[in-house]
């Protein structure tokens, strides 16, 4: 399925990043098409992952795309439903329905985001991830993955909950953060 529509990416301050997300009940083929059209926008960004609230929607739809040169050798190992796999089997991954269990040390990385243009930090994250993700053909993968992909589970997962990357960064970092963000609401 072919599309070119590309979606506005809703930024900071906009109240749909802040809704928890329903869940998808029957995947349509409205799902797909709009599957189709996050990825074009997420490649039109050069992002390498969007949740359904960030173009607006409150569904529980994600797609993510790793670029092969932006996976480390570590991450391009996963395992998917019990095989190891090279990460590239899987992607781009477009999925509902998500459930996660992070796992493993928590590790500082920097982060950012298509809905929060110009702003990266520092923010924590358990450095593993076993999912639970429902195609939207019905299949369920169940991954187990590290570094990138582990990272972008996580960040993309928060969207839908209401939770921006923003929100996991230190006291100390949310304070100068805090100027950036209020100049960013009063530029909207």
């Amino acid at each position: 399925m072919k599309s070119d529509m590309l979606l506005e990416i809703k930024q900071y301050g906009d109240q749909v990043l802040r809704v928890a997300c329903a869940k998808v009940e029957k995947v349509e083929l409205e799902h797909n098409t709009l599957a189709v059209n996050m990825l074009e926008t997420m490649y039109a960004a050069q992002g390498i992952g969007l949740a359904a609230p960030q173009v607006g929607l409150g569904i529980q739809l994600v797609v993510i795309d790793i670029p092969e040169d932006e996976d480390e050798a570590a991450t391009k190992k996963i395992t998917v439903n019990g095989e190891e796999k090279d990460m590239r089997s899987v992607m781009p991954l477009v999925f509902v329905n998500p459930e996660l269990e992070p796992y493993g040390d928590e590790e500082f990385c920097t982060e950012g985001c298509l809905s929060v243009r110009d702003i990266r930090c520092q923010v924590s994250r358990p450095t593993r991830v076993r999912a639970r993700l429902q195609k939207l053909d019905g299949r369920i993968l169940e991954i187990d993955c590290g570094g990138l992909l582990a990272r972008c589970l996580q960040h993309e997962c928060d969207h839908l909950k209401g939770v921006l990357f923003t929100d996991r960064v230190s006291s100390a970092a949310k304070v100068t953060l805090g100027k950036r963000l209020k100049r960013m609401l009063s530029g909207r």
